[in-house]
């Protein structure tokens, strides 16, 4: 089953030709969750050919504008499109404000359910769970309230030996108990155990999302080991004065967070306009963290295909 992200847009501030402000949607097993919603994301979405009416999910990080500025005319086109399934929304309670003025202004009754969840300014905690996924905010240092959100999927079930359910003529009923752990005995009443019966499934996978923010050494624990760690690097290092004043990280700022937390991927994102060769950017974080990668439009990270 899949695990990959999409990036629709890694820009900061205003939108340019080139890219659009912060958007990523991350495909879990055919469960479509959009990260911001920067302006521009519903275009990127048809570009891509991402079908936006299977988005279920959509968490906004904090409610500067190149954040969250494309979410009514999503929500909008998705009235429009006769959508009947509900649609969840993850951010600051201040969003909600926003969305009920927007609707109430254009006289909107949309045609499905829309459901607001509040993220604390205060306190990290569970946003949403499923039986595949569980997502939890992370308090970031930004010039306003931001969260950055960790996407965790569930340890799956051991998988099926065949050669072994073959070689104990295990009937095809009993399977669903092994997946689940039980282990079986024969006719003779000797105990083969579940370990025996299975192989290890693949390893859960882990995604965090930490957008803006200054350095924070404190994300170091929370971002441990997972597989790939989006970080904002705005700035290179020598613009770190301007990175801390505005709120923002730099490139080997954001290194030292992936290299200390021990994640397999970095991919660096919310460039500043100034910057007209990324590539340098690039290379500086990469010093740092080796298994650096650059953000772009398009870009599909498969998590199955990511290494240390």
């Amino acid at each position: 089953m899949p695990f990959k992200l999409t990036v629709l847009g890694c820009g900061s501030a205003v939108p340019t030709l080139k890219n659009i402000p912060t958007a990523q949607l991350l495909n879990v097993n055919e469960r479509f969750f959009l990260i911001d919603c920067g302006e521009g994301t519903q275009v990127q979405l048809k570009k891509y050919k991402i079908n936006l009416q299977r988005i279920t999910h959509i968490f906004i990080s904090h409610l500067h504008g190149d954040h969250y500025f494309g979410l009514i005319g999503l929500i909008n086109s998705m009235h429009l499109h006769g959508r009947k399934k509900e649609l969840h929304i993850y951010a600051h309670i201040n969003l909600k404000k926003i969305i009920d003025l927007q609707l109430e202004s254009s006289n909107t009754q949309l045609s499905f359910p829309l459901f607001f969840h509040p993220i604390s300014e205060d306190k990290e905690d569970i946003l949403f769970e499923d039986e595949t996924i569980l997502v939890e905010n992370i308090l970031l240092n930004h010039s306003i309230s931001c969260s950055g959100f960790l996407f965790k999927e569930k340890t799956k079930k051991r998988k099926i030996n065949n050669n072994k359910i073959i070689k104990y003529n295990i009937p095809h009923d009993k399977l669903n108990g092994i997946r689940d752990g039980a282990d079986w005995m024969n006719s003779t009443g000797q105990i083969i155990k579940n370990d025996i019966l299975t192989l290890p499934n693949n390893k859960p996978h882990r995604y965090a999302f930490c957008t803006d923010t200054k350095y924070n050494f404190d994300l170091i624990k929370k971002i441990q080991d997972v597989d790939l760690l989006y970080h904002e690097a705005t700035f290179k290092e020598d613009m770190k004065k301007r990175a801390d004043e505005t709120g923002h990280s730099t490139t080997t700022q954001a290194s030292e967070i992936a290299r200390n937390g021990k994640v397999k991927m970095l991919m660096i994102g919310h460039f500043s306009q100034r910057y007209m060769n990324l590539d340098e950017l690039l290379i500086e974080a990469q010093k740092g963290f080796k298994n650096t990668i650059l953000a772009k439009p398009g870009l599909i990270v498969d998590f199955k295909e990511i290494v240390s």
